[in-house]
């Protein structure tokens, strides 16, 4: 028998040191940028409605940065393709630090709607930081390529607890750093601290994955290098059946998630001490989601497990929206977070599974395009319906969508299971 030439084994090895090394920062880049993102939540709606912005400005503003958010993440998607991913790992945390640093120092109206849109303000908001910006299609190809498949979902899962143990992270400090502002002139130096605070994880996010492995762009094919713009035909399947599926989810987002802070400061006067300590309470208990996600995605199938649980998502809240209190509203948000930190990276795991190799950046933005889009559509409604104190009316609409395209989702995917999940022989 041959033997192995011993180069190739320490060759295998050092690709096994680098990929465990890139896991772990990008695993510190999520906590990082998870924190940033679970503070804004809380703190960016809180300041913009005490400078005196009303529901209606609340929603174009989000309309500003979703719209900005879902341009990106395309560009992002296709560039990788040509671009190390590790490059807008860096970049767009960077650029989220400086518009938390203008926030922090000015009121000036224009430079809020501008600097809403470079941050991405608005997006991951409430208690959820799942989302952590436009750079998620880069991340979830690096993800996807420093791990085994039949390990894919465990680090998704894995990448998700992260996600709630910075929104923890995030809520805390958002709880400590509350202050009251007395005046119009005192606003900004209540909301300075945490201005600050989202600037500096931001950037701190950045510098992990500065220290990833400099690699090259993933093995485009000849049709990648020729066109930058190129549309993912081995996955196009896949796409344009995620395009129906997340358009749905895209309004159903938009109609509450933005809001959630806002909604609970006008039902409940709530303040930002008050939704902190309740987001902290939710992250805190949902930080193992993610690491459940794996085995319930064993048990029952990733398809009908991301399925259920979406439904799930979107029927609670319906007793969300009509909840008595902000004791019993809290506790129906905490289930809710649950079923959705569970199911997110089973099917950001799932759709990397399903991409060609060499289209996954492409896949993970285009798929997700028509629900950035239509969740920064969304918002201008649902501040038009709270302007005129429908405070209900956008869960309700919200809830419904969300569980068809739930419904939807399974429909077209439950025979498509992932290649782990297919029995060998």
């Amino acid at each position: 028998m041959a033997r192995r030439d011993p180069r190739l084994r320490e060759d295998a090895f050092a690709r096994g040191l680098n990929s465990r090394r890139d896991f772990t920062l990008l695993l510190l880049a999520r906590l990082a940028m998870s924190t940033s993102r679970a503070m804004a939540g809380v703190v960016v709606p809180l300041y913009l409605v005490a400078l005196g912005f009303s529901g209606i400005e609340l929603g174009f503003i989000f309309l500003v940065a979703g719209a900005a958010a879902a341009l990106m993440a395309t560009l992002v998607g296709f560039a990788a393709a040509r671009i190390p991913a590790r490059i807008f790992m860096i970049s767009i945390p960077m650029l989220a630090s400086f518009a938390a640093l203008v926030y922090a120092f000015s009121q000036d109206r224009a430079a809020l709607f501008a600097f809403a849109a470079i941050g991405t303000f608005g997006r991951g908001a409430g208690a959820g930081a799942g989302n952590v910006g436009p750079q998620q299609p880069a991340e979830s190809q690096l993800i996807a390529r420093v791990v085994h498949s039949q390990r894919r979902n465990q680090a998704f899962g894995i990448i998700s607890a992260a996600s709630s143990a910075g929104a923890v992270v995030g809520a805390g400090l958002s709880a400590v750093l509350a202050l009251s502002p007395s005046s119009r002139l005192a606003v900004i130096a209540a909301f300075r601290p945490g201005m600050l605070a989202i600037a500096i994880f931001s950037a701190l996010a950045a510098m992990a994955a500065v220290l990833l492995t400099k690699g090259r762009p993933a093995n485009p094919d000849h049709r990648s290098r020729q066109r930058l713009f190129a549309f993912p035909i081995n996955s196009r399947r896949l796409v344009y059946r995620l395009w129906a599926t997340n358009t749905l989810n895209g309004i159903a987002v938009g109609m509450f998630g933005p809001f959630v802070t806002y909604w609970l400061h006008i039902r409940f006067r709530a303040g930002q001490a008050t939704i902190g300590e309740l987001y902290l309470l939710i992250n805190v208990g949902t930080v193992a989601a993610g690491l459940v996600a794996p085995q319930v995605a064993r048990v029952h199938g990733t398809v009908r497990a991301t399925s259920a649980l979406r439904i799930l998502q979107g029927l609670l809240l319906i007793p969300l929206a009509l909840a008595p209190s902000i004791i019993w509203a809290g506790a129906i948000y905490f289930i809710r977070m649950f079923a959705q930190r569970t199911a997110l990276p089973l099917r950001q795991s799932y759709v990397m599974a399903m991409a060609d190799p060499n289209e996954q950046a492409r896949v993970a933005a285009l798929s997700n395009l028509p629900s950035q889009v239509m969740s920064a559509v969304s918002p201008t409604l649902s501040g038009y319906l709270f302007e005129e104190s429908l405070l209900s009316a956008p869960l309700l609409i919200g809830g419904l969508l969300q569980a068809a395209s739930a419904v939807l989702f399974f429909a077209f995917f439950h025979r498509d299971a992932p290649p782990e999940e297919i029995p060998s022989g």
